[in-house]
């Protein structure tokens, strides 16, 4: 296997190198599980030989990951659990990379219960994992799910463990693999994947996804960033729940340990103000003082002098009722403090006028602008939980109700996506339904055309790999155009193995006088076009 190695780690620096070791990889798992049956032992010296083993695995994950080759990653993944190669802590973070590219939220979390409890000293190495799982978590807009999981961020303070999970740390102590479900919910049907979290080789180092935007790692314990806090104050006040933003601050800023002055609450709460969310500001001042940590003078002020900007007189009037009952304000007029004209005559001599803009000098304020500008590009929550529901029936070979789904999203008019086409080919594959691929084939072909939907390597491949063992060579030679136009590289010995495994002597001595039919004559042309492509005969 060392040979291998140094192959693959020289082939992985290339998109086209990641195709062609990733294709070398599923033929030496497919030549070790073909030996394994024929000699009926799992451990000979012989297959040991043969055997990839985790650091080849993880050179073209890592690869994949790199290139956004997913698709080819998750059969890599597959592949792992049906030869029995541990997953270690470096292939867990590639997992999470291609889950979250693919918007496979539940399968990530099948792995959270066990991350949750690895020792201290690899909290560095899983924040992109954490990462991965909030970015999910966003994608499928369940705020209170990444809020939950923020919280237990910033209540990991190295030593001690996450709140959620099932294993107590004895159990973790006394195992070092666990088996994961692989697309299914049930370990005893499936594909079952080995992981040791606590494992990480010395001599393999991750250098994918190094920055993590969402979970950052400062002072020795995992810290959520301002794109992460900047995604939950816009989805809480999105869907109008102020209140419980209000509180996931309050339990955030008690779980960091920090100084009220310098605390989260008045981070978002400067920050609401600069971007002129007043109303949701001043919601956030009545739930804080509601839950009695009331906010100091610098954060009422700051909000007064916004409304007195925008001239919210009704508001402010409001405002100063609520400071008066604090004990501010006692000895000027209500008109001088609209008019914040008390600032210009330094009425308040104690106070740091610097500190009326108390967020300025935070990035938060900036990462709600740009999430702000950044949701008109995002994909809709339905989409991620329409794919999630058609790979499911597809890995449960239930095509009739992955189809259903996949039509309800059309009467939505919601517009499908790569991984909602790979859905369904790999489940009419498995169950080599390869006319319903045309049919798929039709609409994708639509897609492609109208500009809904842009070429995507992987899914050609997928396509020219399936019509080929089906024996559609009109529908082979549509792809390979598309894939021209749009400039792919074809790896031609790829599919002319492929045919001479299925078809090699198809039509070989035919001749066209010969063909009986007008159908069976165009096909024979097609079959034709094809060898000549692949430089057959």
């Amino acid at each position: 296997m060392d040979v291998w190695k140094t192959t693959f780690i020289h082939m992985v620096k290339t998109e086209t190198g990641t195709y062609f070791v990733s294709d070398l990889l599923v033929d030496i798992c497919d030549c070790f599980m073909h030996h394994m049956e024929i000699y009926n032992v799992k451990n000979s010296k012989h297959l040991k030989m043969i055997k990839p083993d985790t650091m080849i695995f993880n050179l073209v994950l890592e690869a994949c990951v790199r290139f956004k080759l997913t698709i080819r990653a998750e059969r890599i993944i597959e592949l792992m659990a049906v030869v029995g190669v541990v997953a270690d802590a470096n292939t867990i973070v590639l997992i999470a990379q291609i889950h979250e590219m693919n918007g496979q939220r539940d399968e990530l979390k099948k792995f959270k219960d066990y991350i949750d409890r690895v020792p201290a000293r690899l909290l560095y190495h899983y924040r992109q994992f954490y990462d991965c799982l909030l970015s999910l978590h966003f994608k499928f807009d369940d705020i209170d799910a990444a809020a939950e999981l923020v919280l237990d961020m910033c209540k990991h303070h190295g030593s001690s463990s996450f709140s959620g999970g099932f294993l107590s740390n004895n159990q973790m102590d006394l195992q070092k693999t666990y088996l994961i479900p692989i697309a299914s919910r049930n370990l005893k049907t499936g594909l079952r994947l080995q992981i040791e979290p606590k494992l990480l080789q010395k001599d393999y180092v991750l250098s994918v996804g190094s920055h993590p935007e969402l979970a950052t790692f400062i002072g020795g314990r995992l810290v959520p960033s301002n794109k992460a806090l900047a995604k939950v104050i816009h989805g809480y006040r999105k869907h109008g729940k102020i209140g419980d933003l209000s509180k996931t601050i309050v339990s955030i800023q008690k779980a960091s340990g920090v100084m009220q002055k310098l605390g989260l609450s008045s981070s978002v709460l400067g920050s609401c103000i600069q971007i002129r969310w007043l109303e949701t500001s001043h919601d956030i001042l009545d739930d804080m003082e509601l839950a009695g940590t009331p906010m100091d003078f610098e954060a009422y002020l700051s909000l007064l002098s916004a409304y007195s900007k925008e001239r919210m007189t009704k508001e402010a009037k409001v405002l100063i009722k609520q400071m008066r009952k604090r004990g501010w304000l006692q000895d000027l007029s209500d008109e001088d403090v609209v008019s914040g004209r008390f600032l210009e005559k330094g009425s308040l001599p104690l106070l740091d006028k610097n500190s009326v803009t108390v967020v300025e000098k935070s990035g938060l304020a900036e990462s709600l602008i740009r999430e702000l500008k950044e949701e008109e590009n995002t994909l809709p929550r339905m989409v991620y939980e329409i794919n999630t529901s058609i790979y499911f029936f597809c890995k449960g070979n239930m095509m009739e109700d992955a189809l259903r789904t996949y039509q309800r999203m059309q009467e939505r008019e919601i517009q499908p996506t790569v991984q909602t086409f790979t859905h369904l080919i790999n489940g009419y594959s498995k169950l080599k339904m390869y006319r319903e691929i045309t049919i798929l084939w039709g609409e994708i072909k639509r897609k492609l055309d109208s500009g809904d939907l842009s070429s995507h390597r992987e899914l050609h491949d997928m396509l020219l790999w399936n019509f080929i063992r089906g024996g559609y060579f009109e529908r082979v030679l549509e792809v390979i155009e598309y894939m021209k136009r749009s400039g792919m590289y074809i790896d031609k010995w790829k599919y002319k193995s492929e045919f001479l495994m299925f078809h090699k002597y198809l039509y070989r001595s035919l001749k066209e006088e010969q063909a009986k039919t007008e159908a069976q004559r165009k096909r024979l042309e097609h079959v034709r076009a094809f060898r000549k492509w692949a430089c057959i005969d």
